[in-house]
């Protein structure tokens, strides 16, 4: 079995916002990945992103200058 780790989690309210944030952070080669929301969150779409917690100020930071708005902002095992 793998080993749960402490991730940041980032939801949005809907699948093209998702993208567009893995878009965003693809282009400027921040931290991260796409997964599917975890059972423990609920969200609008069925996408999020995680990454290391210490990386959420620079995606907050990303999430706004690209006029992405994240539906919820959470640290949990994943």
């Amino acid at each position: 079995m793998i080993p749960r780790q402490d991730r940041l989690v980032i939801t949005f309210y809907t699948t093209t916002n998702a993208m567009a944030m893995e878009h965003l952070c693809r282009a400027q080669k921040a931290d991260g990945r796409m997964i599917p929301v975890p059972r423990s969150i609920s969200a609008g779409c069925g996408l999020a992103w995680c990454a290391a917690p210490e990386s959420e100020q620079a995606l907050r930071a990303l999430m706004e200058a690209g006029g992405l708005r994240p539906q919820g902002v959470y640290r949990c095992l994943v």
